[in-house]
């Protein structure tokens, strides 16, 4: 289950900076508005899938809301500062658009650490009865995660990028 969760985070995560950065590129805002947007995102649309499944199990959308924002927190939080902190170490990273095929490969660096790192967090709630525990004992013990489609997607999304961008270059 803790693993589950933290693909929920880490698919909201990439979302969410993804979906920032190509805000960011577009304004043609600098780094740090850039950032902070992606990170914004990053909530908003972690919470979204985390609650997506709550309000199809017939919990209403403020009660949902209220769940994920207690469960979903901090693992969002652990992610996203992991992530962040990969992407400024790696050179070039910060600056790379999504033309470029450096965006590509450093994110999914940043985010298979980000992802180790949230993981021993969503274990950790879980042990205590806090974070996916709530979400999982809201809809019911018997309610499993589908993992394979959060993997797939991400995977495939990331590799289109990274695809794209070698196209880009190779014009």
């Amino acid at each position: 289950m803790a693993v589950g969760a933290t693909l929920h985070c880490l698919t909201g995560c990439s979302i969410g900076e993804i979906v920032g950065l190509m805000v960011g590129a577009a304004a043609g805002w600098a780094n740090l508005p850039t950032t902070v947007l992606s990170i914004a995102l990053a909530f908003v649309f972690g919470y979204s899938l985390s609650a997506l499944p709550l309000v199809r199990g017939g919990i209403g959308v403020a009660a949902a809301l209220g769940l994920v924002l207690a469960a979903d927190t901090i693992s969002i939080a652990t992610m996203e500062i992991v992530d962040n902190l990969v992407m400024l170490v790696i050179p070039g990273a910060m600056d790379a658009g999504l033309p470029d095929p450096l965006f590509w490969l450093s994110m999914p660096i940043s985010l298979t650490i980000a992802f180790f790192a949230a993981w021993p967090v969503n274990r950790a709630l879980l042990r205590r009865g806090k974070g996916h525990a709530v979400t999982h004992h809201a809809l019911g013990e018997g309610a499993t995660m589908h993992n394979a489609p959060l993997v797939i997607g991400i995977s495939a999304f990331l590799g289109g990028g990274l695809i794209a961008s070698i196209g880009t270059i190779l014009q």
